[in-house]
């Protein structure tokens, strides 16, 4: 078994074992000397593998002690130094980091002999919880030895814990079995020994741990989870309940146990099942079925349930950690019982507030603190009878300290202002300014000035009132009253103040005119006083009316007008007269009515009787509008009194039909006044006479309901109410009809007010939940709760939590209550297992899974993905062991390098190499790196990239077997990788080459490339030399060059083989273009085409050449001088290509012979001198050409190759596409190769920067399709493409020709659309518009000699490294509208610099925004306040009148702004005849006036724009109203001679009546009323109004007349006899009784003695009774005469009892003798002025009462004695403070008393 266990993969859990083991032995043995008993502390991080187990361990152990730094011991204490013991060493590190671990500290013995006593002390540490995610600390020790095999058997082993024999071993039990094993014979440091208890293991020892966390600690928690408590801050509830189950109520609750609570016990007894219920402080609620036996975690409590057949018990530790509702389940048998207790927190406690505010400013006052009650659970304050409701609590008792004890400055006192001196136009007032101190006693006193000079003396004096007086203000003169002669005008004066508002105060002496006379010179054709005032015109009447004191003013008046003819021509009449109440307009200088209550004071009669003398013969009836022979039967006209009608009373009703009485009066004939009744003969008195009144219909009013209920109860709400127009047809029949609005003339009372306006109080308002803070596992959601007022103006005030009383809404919740995926949790690394030489470093892993909880569960190892070997373990190296006096034999490992380059010019899908060279890939190609060693453990090899440790990945391997495998390479790939085999270490370079046949260059900072860029522009003949061709081995270098080096260990051959690519020679370029085409094509390409193979057969994969040969060409070409280098390097690298060429094709001569059987070549002499190699692969596409008959089809291919070093001063240039021409003032001819391969035969064609090339006498096309320029000028400048094209497709590769080395680019001039690709590439200069998401590519293809450096930027700021940019394109990936802009492109180099831009626009195709606040400000705006609708995708209505107009509005968004087209029925509205439109805001409002018939339908907007387009419609509906008269209305009377019946008028539309309001502006259609019901009225009582009481009090009568009368047809109301009416209506009573109440009457006593409180001197009060009675003198309450002036029943009077004041004796000895706080006081008492004795003191009440004590002695002490030296110490006393010392120093007088 130890054999198993010492794998590479169990060896920490071995050392752990065996470290464990020995460390035990050697402490139980060798430490702690006779004290076997204890054990020595170790930490438990380090794991040590030793070959030499106990002499390695303890000599270790014993040198660290020796070596210890004796400054880091403490100072030796007393007992120390009488000892032989050191002083204690420092503390150790912690043996956790959480959740309590142990600390140790050693000391030495000094002597030889044995020291009594300890030599190691031990204290706990890291007392802190460890997250949820930690887990528990003996279930992560067992778990570690999940990966080791115990009896050739992996198990998954959980924690066995509170061990009654060895608590501190680790026991664990092997899951899904009953397998117990002890894995180790002690736990780690500051596990637990129990899992109830706080006890820990150290050493294996159980040691005892307080709850104060102190080792050996007996502290104790009480009930209430309180440390050392007294368990007053919780209370225990207990109870026993019986479930009331039955088969219609199977669930009930037992208990709700609330937060905080601790130590639950719950017995179930019968056969019904507990559940639970929870709700967290948030509000979550859940539920539990405890389904089985088990410890579960409810929101984060513990609960143990057990369950058996007859009972059930429920355990919870607590605190819990939310309100838990203990239900029970009916099973349908007998009833169970319940027995629980639990310990409840008191979650109101008392807690003391801060010191309140000082009492004084300065001087000394006493300031106090208080308790308030504050609730634990929503930790707020609240009401003091929450904490008085348990008898726990305590309040603590008030502190008081005294304050502000400097003597207060003194100040300036200023009495308050004059009144001013004058009431307008400026005035003065003045105070009296003091400079006064006030004493410790609050006495004010006026001290010298210069004492308050510190700060400006306030202003005795000030202006006042610098208003302007009022003033009289006269308008203009109103017209003449008289159109011709002399006449009146008026105008109006009024008294204006300085805010131009009409007041008082102007002087009446001064106040102009308002009337003058004025002559019209127009003359007046007849004399003034012969015409008749009646006669005269109106405006020379109102001027004599005028003048007669009826003028009309600006003050509103009754004006009469002259009374009327009298109404007979004999007998009494009536003359009326109108009475307008009119005002003067000053400014129209017209005059206009008002209201009659507008005016003030009593109207003038408009109504009187008229005599016009006795009429001859008498009258049968009455007739109303005929009063001829009302005196019929008067014979004697001599005699002096007379009776006469005079009129009539006023109408009963003001419309609708009422009756008149004819006031009949005894009148003199002669003087016509009236006399008494009793001198005209009674027989001779008129009958009393009636007529009908006010018949016509009542007008129409406005009828108001009730208000409705406030909206709000606070704040600012509203109420509504029903108001509607009716009108009152018929009193008879009391019918009523209600109107259109329209129809009455009055205003309209409001329907809506404003209700409840005051603040409300304050209240929790709530925000919307943020995001997650998980997104699995348990998260929380935050919200904003704000303690908000609502205010009386509807806005919001922000208060303080405390303002808002009710509790307070949740602000946090659960969320994503989903399990998160099971994951790898590694511990840190273990030290190094040995001290020297090699060793392993391990580390654990634990499976965890993050539950819906929140709480990490560590879950079985098979959940989680494959952890990679070297994920646990890694070898370590220290420094080589060495034994004393044995030198080491062995000798060190050594890595087999080879030292070699690697150049890959054909892509492959894998490459091996061996460590020790350098290697140029291309991307996209697998690589597998070897370390061979010797005399080392391969699985203890370890790789590093660039200096950091290389772990297994996705994308890199590091196998256990000593090698590296990089799967597909790519840029960031490249580096320096590093294999270490102990102290051996060996370098593998890898290169990628680009797409260009270029080195990819490494990434670098962008610091890196700015300081490159500064130097550039700093020292540009450097740059030139340096950049010369693209690497400085061509310039004067530094030593490290020209020996050969560079800086960079890594790039020592970047230049060498970036010539070899660029060297024309190398066939690589013929296979570069086929990379182009898919593996599959390429594939049967190589099979079928035999030419192809021919060419291919002389390429290698992988260039393969020795790292010497490549340093002699670099020592070579560094020992040139300068001027032959650019020479010699074309020279050697040419050289050196044949080298390697040569070599691989001699390694391929049978293949060749066999291929050159099958097809022989068919040379073709070039035109011009190139390499042998040129002409071989021309060899090779003339040869495809011969035989393309037999050949598949394949679409064209250009061939690229790589020219010879071209010269700038050469007069001839020829070159191969891919390259870069540089024109100089030599060159004479440029030719430009392409040559091309594919079948059928491609066609060649040239275009200059997009362009296609006119040929002319300078510019040639060759007979092999190359282009030659001939005497070359600076137009010819850019960018060649040859373009191949067949019919299956076409290929095209470009040459830049650059005028003298200056940059280039490459640009295209076109606009690109994209709204459907994901991504898109175009060149440099061209415009880009896309839609949102697409990946886009700008190339930015550059040329110069030498090559131009790329620097991009955005806006004209540079791009950051974020951007990704590869070979001079710029890759924008994902666009939005955040990467909209002008991109720039900067070529650059020694010669000049060119910068090309593209514009990148994001289209978003048009949509409906999801604001519409703009399109609704639109249409607000155009301020035509037309009806409006907006369009939508799926329709909308709007239903019109015919000839309305309205606005159609089209909600539109999207980039660039879309063009809308607006359509009618399907056709745009600008063909549609007959419509009447206007397009508003840029087509975004559609104007559509005049509507009919023929333009309602369908609207639709189409939105269009680059990126898509949007159709929205809208429907408008043309729906006409109209009046239409319907059948007659019912008649307005039933009888009598003014009934009508007018048509009903309706409001229809297409046939169905709709509100009225919907015609208005309608015309209406003419109603001419029918007469109805003409016919006579029968018989009815007739009644006139009540005559005034008898009597005001004590109850009177009251009589009325009532006659029977009888409408007819006519008109006409005649009387007839009473019988008439009796028969059908009652007679009604004629007399009543009124003013019942009592007559009552104040009464009073006389006077009582002047014995009352004195209020002055010599005056005090007296009083008397005041009664209410009736006139006989019973005694009623006073509320019978409130309506009463009440007499007084107090008076003031003289006594001389109140001749008194106040007498004061002198001050007695002072408290003190010195200190702050004596005081003195002396005897004040109420004596009497004449006999000088004492009387009560409330006699002398009426004045102030002089102080009785002082301030004294306040001077420093020199010695304490036991006296007060604070002034509130009776405060103290009050307060009970004494018993506290800090008050009992202060107080020692006082509290010595008490």
């Amino acid at each position: 078994m130890a054999r198993r266990l010492a794998a590479p993969r169990h060896w920490a859990l071995l050392v752990h074992i065996f470290v464990s083991t020995w460390y035990l032995l050697f402490v139980a043995g060798q430490v702690l000397g006779d004290q076997n008993e204890e054990l020595v502390f170790l930490r438990e991080f380090p794991l040590v593998r030793r070959e030499n187990s106990y002499e390695d361990f303890l000599s270790e152990l014993l040198n660290s002690h020796k070596t210890e730094d004796p400054s880091s011991r403490t100072t030796r204490s007393e007992e120390d130094r009488d000892s032989l013991w050191d002083a204690w060493g420092p503390w150790s590190e912690c043996s956790r980091t959480c959740g309590g671990g142990a600390s140790y500290s050693l000391r030495r013995c000094l002597s030889s002999r044995s020291c009594e006593g300890r030599n190691i002390r031990y204290r706990t540490c890291s007392n802190v919880d460890c997250p949820p995610e930690a887990g528990d600390f003996r279930a992560q020790q067992c778990s570690a030895h999940n990966d080791v095999k115990y009896h050739d058997q992996f198990y998954e082993w959980l924690p066995v814990s509170n061990d009654p024999e060895n608590p501190c071993s680790l026991k664990c039990q092997a899951k899904g079995t009953t397998l117990v094993v002890e894995l180790a014979p002690k736990v780690l440091d500051g596990t637990r020994c129990h899992t109830d208890s706080l006890d820990m293991c150290i050493s294996g020892l159980c040691q005892i741990v307080g709850c104060d966390h102190q080792l050996g600690s007996i502290a104790k928690e009480d009930n209430c989870g309180v440390c050392n408590g007294d368990g007053s801050t919780c209370r225990l509830v207990r109870g026993h309940y019986k479930p009331q189950l039955s088969a219609t109520k199977l669930n009930d609750t037992v208990v709700a146990i609330p937060y905080g609570s601790r130590h639950v016990r719950l017995f179930l007894r019968g056969t019904d099942h507990l559940y639970l219920e929870t709700k967290t402080l948030q509000g979550a609620k859940g539920e539990n079925s405890l389904s089985s036996t088990g410890i579960f975690l409810v929101d984060n409590s513990s609960v143990d349930f057990q369950k058996f057949p007859d009972k059930e018990t429920l355990k919870m530790v607590g605190p819990l950690t939310a309100d838990f509702i203990v239900k029970i389940r009916n099973s349908g048998l007998a009833n169970s019982t319940v027995q629980f207790f639990f310990y409840q927190p008191i979650i109101h406690r008392w807690r003391e507030t801060d010191f309140f505010p000082c009492s004084a400013t300065c001087g000394g006052g006493y300031q106090l603190t208080s308790a308030e009650c504050y609730d634990l659970r929503s930790n707020r304050v609240v009401a003091d009878q929450y904490c008085h409701y348990y008898p726990e609590n305590i309040k603590p008792k008030p502190k008081l300290q005294e304050c502000n004890l400097d003597p207060c400055p003194a100040r300036w006192d200023a009495t308050p202002w004059t009144a001013c001196s004058s009431s307008c136009g400026g005035g003065i007032q003045s105070r009296s300014v003091s400079c006064v101190e006030e004493d410790i006693q609050g006495h004010v006193t006026s001290v010298e000035e210069w004492k308050c000079m510190y700060t400006p003396k306030m202003p005795i004096m000030q202006p006042c009132n610098i208003f302007d007086c009022p003033k009289w203000l006269a308008q203009e003169w109103s017209p003449c009253t008289v159109t011709c002669g002399q006449g009146l005008r008026y105008r109006v004066v009024l008294c204006i103040n300085h805010r131009g508002m009409h007041t008082g105060g102007c002087s009446p002496k001064t106040k102009p005119h308002i009337k003058e006379e004025c002559i019209v010179p127009t003359p007046c054709y007849k004399p003034k006083e012969k015409i008749p005032v009646e006669a005269r015109g109106p405006r020379y009447k109102q001027a004599q009316e005028l003048e007669e004191g009826a003028s009309v003013s600006e003050e509103p008046s009754f004006i009469p007008e002259a009374w009327s003819a009298c109404t007979v021509t004999c007998g009494v009449g009536t003359q009326v007269r109108i009475v307008k109440c009119q005002v003067l307009l000053s400014f129209s200088q017209s005059v206009a009515d008002l209201p009659v209550d507008e005016c003030e004071g009593p109207k003038p009669a408009s109504q009187r009787a008229c005599y016009a003398g006795p009429c001859n013969g008498e009258v049968p009836e009455f007739n109303p509008g005929q009063t001829d022979g009302l005196l019929g039967g008067l014979q004697d006209f001599d005699e002096l009194y007379d009776w006469e009608y005079e009129g009539f009373t006023k109408c009963s009703e003001s419309c609708g039909g009422g009756v008149q009485e004819a006031v009949v009066s005894c009148l003199n004939k002669q003087t016509r006044e009236p006399a008494d009744e009793n001198l005209c003969v009674t027989s001779r008195r008129p009958p009393m006479f009636l007529k009908t009144c006010s018949l016509d219909p009542c007008p129409s009013r406005w009828e108001i309901g009730k208000w409705s209920p406030c909206s709000l109860t606070c704040g600012v709400g509203l109420q509504t109410r029903d108001v509607f127009c009716s009108q009152i047809r018929s009193r008879e029949t009391n019918e009523t009809v209600i109107l259109a609005d329209d129809l009455c003339r009055q205003q309209k009372p409001s329907t809506v007010q404003a209700c409840n306006r005051f603040n409300c109080p304050p209240a929790w308002y709530p925000a919307q939940w943020q995001p997650c803070s998980r997104t699995c596992g348990g998260g929380i959601q935050m919200r904003e709760v704000l303690c908000k007022q609502r205010m009386a103006d509807g806005s919001f005030l922000e208060l303080p939590e405390t303002f808002c009383s009710a509790p307070k809404l949740a602000s946090q919740q659960a969320c994503k209550k989903d399990d998160c995926p099971s994951e790898w949790f590694l511990s840190e690394w273990t030290e190094c297992s040995t001290t020297c030489g090699e060793g392993t470093q391990t580390r654990s892993a634990i499976c965890r899974k993050v539950l819906k909880t929140g709480v990490s569960a560590i879950v079985n190892s098979s959940l989680c993905p494959p952890l990679p070997f070297s994920s646990s373990i890694r070898p370590c190296m220290l420094a080589t062991c060495a034994r004393p006096g044995r030198p080491s034999t062995k000798h060190s490992p050594h890595i087999e390098a080879a030292r070699k380059i690697y150049i890959q010019t054909r892509r492959q899908r894998k490459l091996h190499f061996v460590v020790g060279g350098f290697a140029y890939l291309l991307p996209k190609t697998a690589v597998v790196l070897r370390c061979p060693t010797r005399r080392f453990r391969k699985p203890l090899i370890t790789w590093e990239k660039d200096g950091q440790h290389l772990i297994s990945s996705a994308h890199v391997t590091v196998a256990p077997f000593g090698y590296l495998k990089i799967h597909r390479l790519k840029p960031s790939d490249a580096g320096i990788y590093t294999c270490s085999a102990g102290p051996a270490r060996e370098q593998f370079v890898i290169k990628l080459i680009g797409g260009n046949q270029k080195l990819v260059a490494r990434p670098t900072s962008l610091r890196n490339e700015e300081e490159a860029l500064r130097v550039r522009k700093a020292n540009p003949k450097e740059t030139l030399q340096t950049h010369k061709h693209q690497n400085g081995i061509f310039s004067n270098g530094s030593k490290a060059e020209k020996r050969g080096l560079t800086a960079d260990p890594g790039s020592t051959y970047d230049d060498l083989v970036s010539r070899l690519l660029e060297q024309g020679g190398w066939p690589g370029e013929l296979l570069a273009s086929w990379e182009v085409q898919d593996s599959t094509e390429r594939n049967t390409s190589s099979e079928e085409d035999p030419n192809t193979e021919q060419a291919l057969l002389h390429l290698p994969f992988t260039i393969v050449t020795e790292q010497q040969r490549l340093d002699d060409i670099l020592r070579n070409l560094s020992q040139q001088p300068d001027e032959l280098r650019d020479v010699y390097s074309k020279h050697l690298v040419a050289q050196l290509a044949q080298e390697i060429f040569r070599s691989h094709v001699e390694h391929q001569d049978t293949l060749l012979k066999q291929s050159e059987q099958r097809i022989p070549p068919v040379a073709i002499p070039p035109r011009k001198p190139v390499s042998s190699f040129t002409s071989m692969l021309r060899s090779s596409s003339s040869g495809e050409a011969a035989g393309g008959s037999r050949r598949p089809h394949r679409k064209p291919t250009i061939l690229r190759k790589i020219s010879a070093a071209q010269q700038l001063s050469a007069s001839e240039v020829v070159t191969h596409l891919g390259q870069t021409v540089a024109l100089a003032s030599g060159t004479l001819s440029v030719l430009l190769h392409c040559e091309a391969i594919g079948n059928p035969r491609p066609t060649i064609s040239w275009a200059r920067n997009g362009e296609e090339v006119q040929f002319s006498d300078r510019i040639l096309l060759q007979p092999d399709d190359s282009l030659q320029i001939l005497a070359p000028v600076e137009a010819d400048v850019g960018f060649y493409t040859c373009n191949a094209t067949n019919a299956l497709g076409y290929d095209s590769v470009s040459i830049a020709v650059t005028l003298a080395g200056k940059p280039l680019v490459k640009t295209s001039r076109t606009t690109v659309i994209n709204i459907k690709e994901p991504a898109v590439t175009l060149d440099i200069g061209s415009t880009i518009k896309t839609v949102r998401g697409v990946n886009v590519t700008i190339n930015c293809q550059v040329a110069g000699v030498p090559e131009a450096e790329v620097t991009w930027f955005r806006n004209k700021s540079k791009l950051g490294s974020p951007h990704h940019v590869h070979e001079g394109s710029l890759l924008l990936t994902g666009v939005s509208p955040s990467d909209q802009g002008l991109y720039s492109c900067r070529a650059a180099n020694v010669h000049g610099e060119l910068t090309e831009n593209t514009q990148l626009l994001i289209l978003d195709p048009p949509q409906v925004p999801t604001q519409l606040e703009d399109i609704r400000a639109l249409l607000s705006a155009t301020g035509l306040n037309l009806p409006s609708v907006l369009t939508s995708p799926l329709g909308t209505q709007l239903v019109l009148d015919p000839g309305n107009s309205a606005l159609l509005g089209c909600p539109i968004k999207g980039q660039p702004t879309p063009n809308i087209t607006w359509f009618h029925d399907g056709r745009s509205v600008a063909t549609v005849t007959g419509l009447s439109h206007h397009i508003l805001a840029a087509g975004q409002i559609l104007q559509v006036a005049n509507l009919s018939g023929e333009s309602q339908g369908e609207f639709s907007c189409l939105a269009q724009n680059e990126a898509g387009e949007l159709m929205q419609k809208a429907s408008l509906v043309i729906q006409d109203y109209w009046w239409s008269l319907d059948r007659l209305a019912t008649c307005s009377a039933s009888c009598g001679n003014r009934g009508v019946q007018q048509p009903r008028l309706r409001c229809l539309l297409n046939s169905t009546e709709v509100s009225p309001a919907h015609c208005a502006g309608k015309v209406r259609p003419a109603m001419n009323p029918v007469p109805c019901n003409r016919r006579d009225c029968p018989s009815r009582w007739m009644v006139t109004s009540w005559s005034a009481c008898t009597r005001s009090c004590g109850g009177g009568i009251q009589t009325r007349r009532v006659t029977c009368q009888k409408l007819k047809a006519s008109g006409i109301s005649t009387p007839v006899p009473n019988d008439m009416c009796t028969q059908l209506a009652k007679r009604p009573v004629d007399t009543q009784a009124c003013n019942q109440q009592l007559c009552v009457e104040w009464a009073f006593s006389s006077w009582g003695q002047c014995n009352g409180p004195c209020i002055g001197p010599r005056l005090a009060v007296q009083h008397r009774q005041v009664f209410c009675q009736t006139l006989d003198g019973i005694t009623l309450p006073s509320e019978q005469c409130s309506a009463l002036p009440r007499p007084v029943s107090t008076q003031n009077c003289w006594s001389e009892a109140c001749s008194v004041h106040w007498r004061v004796s002198l001050w007695t000895l002072c408290t003190a003798t010195c200190g702050n706080y004596g005081f003195q006081s002396r005897r004040v008492e109420c004596v009497h002025a004449r006999t000088n004795k004492a009387v009560p003191e409330h006699l002398c009440s009426w004045g102030p009462r002089p102080a009785n004590w002082q301030r004294c002695n306040i001077t420093p002490c020199e010695n304490m004695e036991c006296r007060d030296t604070t002034r509130y110490c009776e405060k103290v006393k009050q307060l009970k403070l004494c018993q506290l010392s800090q008050f009992k120093s202060r107080c020692c007088g006082t509290c010595g008393k008490a």
